[in-house]
């Protein structure tokens, strides 16, 4: 009896330090990496989705899905048992998604994404269904051009000009604004918006403007839901404003581009 009140301390220390080291090597499994930013792709190029574990390990044999939560169906790639599982594949990525099989040993179940198509924009979600292991990947499809201004008339009851600006390749549909040269938004006429059948939108608008201190405008179309935007800025020379002809020409000093991406 004396043996057995001097070994039990011990079993049961031994049996909770063993519990103690095991739980956070059990705890510590591979991780979905994807990309902290978003990838952004013009129409028609091919892209790469990146997705790998890490640390790394073998998932050739596992399930692995990329998916769209607002598609019906979601699933833009199927992997089960080795081979791609082609019928469960939304229709609209039918030949144009894949991966790198030769890669699924060390983890990577980065997905390459064919002649990119407007539709394509969105969040992307890799995951490994029985690890309940997912990481996601924002896609932005860059079709939008900057826009162009170009001389519409002249008002001659105001003394003032006419501008006309449009700006094509946008989805989804974005808005037009006319900004003066301190950045205060300038009263315009509505702004006219055709979709094309690529799903492509276009945009224009007129606006009046008279001679102010600078002399500064500037036409930015921009997309809020994905925060793109692009704009032209534009000087319109004192003199034209003195009714010299409509040859005279609009001296554009810069034309930027900005994207800038919800996360």
């Amino acid at each position: 009896m004396a043996g057995l009140s001097i070994q039990s301390p011990f079993t049961t220390t031994s049996v909770l330090v063993f519990h103690l080291v095991l739980i956070p090597f059990s705890k510590g499994q591979s991780q979905l990496i994807g990309s902290s930013q978003p990838i952004v792709a013009k129409i028609g190029s091919d892209i790469i989705l990146p997705c790998h574990l890490e640390p790394a390990q073998d998932v050739a044999a596992k399930t692995l899905d990329w998916t769209r939560s607002d598609l019906d169906p979601r699933f833009v790639y199927v992997w089960r048992a080795h081979q791609e599982l082609l019928h469960e594949k939304n229709p609209s990525y039918s030949g144009r998604t894949s991966l790198f099989t030769d890669e699924l040993k060390h983890g990577n179940i980065s997905l390459k994404l064919s002649r990119v198509k407007p539709a394509d924009q969105g969040r992307y979600k890799c995951f490994i269904p029985k690890e309940k292991g997912e990481s996601f990947v924002e896609l932005v499809v860059d079709a939008a051009a900057s826009p162009v201004v170009s001389l519409a008339g002249t008002d001659r009851d105001k003394g003032g000009v006419v501008l006309d600006c449009k700006s094509k390749g946008w989805h989804p549909e974005p808005e037009l604004l006319w900004l003066d040269g301190e950045g205060k938004l300038l009263s315009a006429g509505p702004t006219e918006t055709v979709r094309g059948p690529d799903d492509l939108y276009t945009v224009s608008s007129r606006v009046t403007v008279e001679k102010r201190h600078s002399n500064s405008f500037t036409c930015r179309v921009q997309q809020k839901i994905i925060n793109q935007s692009r704009e032209t800025h534009f000087y319109i020379p004192d003199d034209f404003f003195k009714g010299h002809s409509s040859s005279s020409v609009i001296i554009a000093v810069a034309v930027t581009l900005a994207v800038f991406i919800r996360h």
